[in-house]
């Protein structure tokens, strides 16, 4: 047996695999990484087009965030969060620094379920009130608020706090209003308005959003809806809750995905991206009026964890952030992403599976469906961890050297922004024979 095979049968033996059978698990076991790619214990080569799962946005082996964590081990690895470090300290003032003001003050956790949980406390103590609304399409974390949260086929076997009432998406390829834009009048926005007033404003704390949809489709949505939920919100003195995990550090060609529309949210939370996942880290910033609230001598900040403010993630995040800084990585997603999106629409010309293309800068979603004409698709919500078509096509490319993340019925284009234009343009020959399979089964 092959060292690959033995470590292979050890993982499936000793470790549970997330988010599906175990019985059908059998992992490529993963030995090092370069650059855009990754290699297996046997040597082989996978470009990474969806930097694993969309959070490995510096690549694999970055020198200064790898210089960053060993020089921090040297000084101490671990202080409990009673205590306060230098490398907390700095992340604390970096974020403060490149988020959109009035955005200043932080909690900083392990990662993006954590970072969503700490919104939802934050907002919880700052309102005084206890419902949220969050999409029927979204992803926010697999913890026991964050999956309330989420709407997405992994809370059909998950049961999460009280409290959340779910709203339509953005999502005009299939419109839940079977409306079309700009006629519309966003209607997916106002309904958000409508469940507020139903639930009573007094008792919504806050709106949660992805701002462009992450594993669920990657729906981006039409100019209007974010800046009008930012009014709908203000209108009803609810707070606007902006997860950035996915979205965030440059993945869509600003720093912030709500950039792209002018808007500042009262929370953001990230992860992911904050480190290039070289470590987990995550944050979740807040206006100054939440920050000066808690600044009051009778208002208890009651949340914490032991590995809150962990000073080697926070040392690899504060390098990751310079990284992004130095190789100017925010504007090459910018411009990569454009090559990116004109390679996926040619794609979409060339096959007749594929439906609908949609993204922005290195975030792109590939919806393939069995018939164009009326949009059906291969499989349905339910059948997520059942083997798809999607799995079929991804499973073929990894043949070819190429990893490509999938849910349901959409690709998740999304490579580290390092990523060269010949490096997209190799990846998307390979995707491009590897959708003849599915071209195959259309009717």
């Amino acid at each position: 047996m092959s060292k690959h095979l033995e470590v292979r049968e050890m993982e499936k033996k000793y470790v549970y695999g997330t988010w599906r059978y175990e019985n059908t698990w059998n992992p490529v076991i993963i030995d090092s990484g370069e650059g855009c790619f990754v290699s297996d214990l046997d040597g082989k080569r996978y470009f990474d087009f969806s930097s694993q799962l969309m959070c490995s946005n510096l690549g694999h082996s970055n020198q200064a965030i790898k210089t960053a964590i060993m020089e921090q081990a040297k000084k101490i690895c671990f202080a409990a969060p009673g205590f306060g470090t230098e490398a907390a300290a700095n992340l604390g003032k970096l974020l403060a620094e490149i988020t959109p003001e009035p955005l200043c003050k932080s909690y900083l956790t392990i990662g993006g379920a954590e970072a969503n949980e700490a919104a939802l406390q934050i907002a919880r103590m700052y309102t005084k009130r206890g419902k949220f609304i969050s999409r029927h399409r979204s992803y926010h974390g697999s913890s026991s608020g964050a999956i309330a949260l989420t709407g997405d086929p992994r809370t059909h076997n998950a049961v999460g706090t009280a409290g959340v009432v779910r709203a339509p998406d953005c999502y005009c390829y299939r419109c839940p209003f079977h409306l079309e834009y700009p006629g519309c009048g966003v209607q997916c926005a106002e309904y958000v308005d409508a469940i507020i007033k139903m639930e009573r404003p007094s008792q919504v704390a806050g709106v949660v959003i992805e701002p462009v949809v992450g594993s669920n489709g990657i729906l981006v949505p039409v100019d209007e809806y974010i800046p009008r939920l930012r009014e709908i919100c203000d209108e009803n003195d609810v707070l606007l809750i902006d997860d950035e995990v996915m979205a965030g550090f440059g993945r869509t060609g600003k720093l912030f995905c709500v950039e792209h529309w002018g808007v500042v949210p009262d929370i953001m939370t990230m992860a992911k991206g904050i480190s290039g996942a070289y470590l987990p880290v995550g944050a979740t910033i807040t206006n100054k009026k939440i920050a000066d609230y808690f600044d009051q001598p009778e208002n208890l900040f009651s949340h914490g964890q032991t590995y809150a403010m962990h000073p080697m993630g926070c040392a690899a995040a504060v390098a990751a952030i310079k990284e992004y800084d130095r190789l100017k990585l925010v504007e090459n997603a910018a411009k990569m992403g454009k090559v990116l999106g004109k390679r996926l629409n040619e794609l979409k010309d060339e096959h007749k599976s594929v439906g609908d293309v949609r993204g922005k800068g290195l975030f792109w979603g590939v919806e393939l469906v069995k018939n164009r004409e009326t949009k059906k698709p291969f499989a349905e919500r339910k059948d997520k961890f059942d083997p798809t078509m999607q799995k079929r096509v991804s499973g073929e490319m990894m043949k070819n050297g190429v990893y490509l993340g999938n849910v349901i019925n959409t690709f998740i284009v999304a490579p580290p922004l390092i990523v060269t234009e010949k490096e997209i343009n190799d990846a998307a020959d390979v995707f491009s024979e590897a959708l003849k399979i599915a071209d195959k089964e259309t009717e």
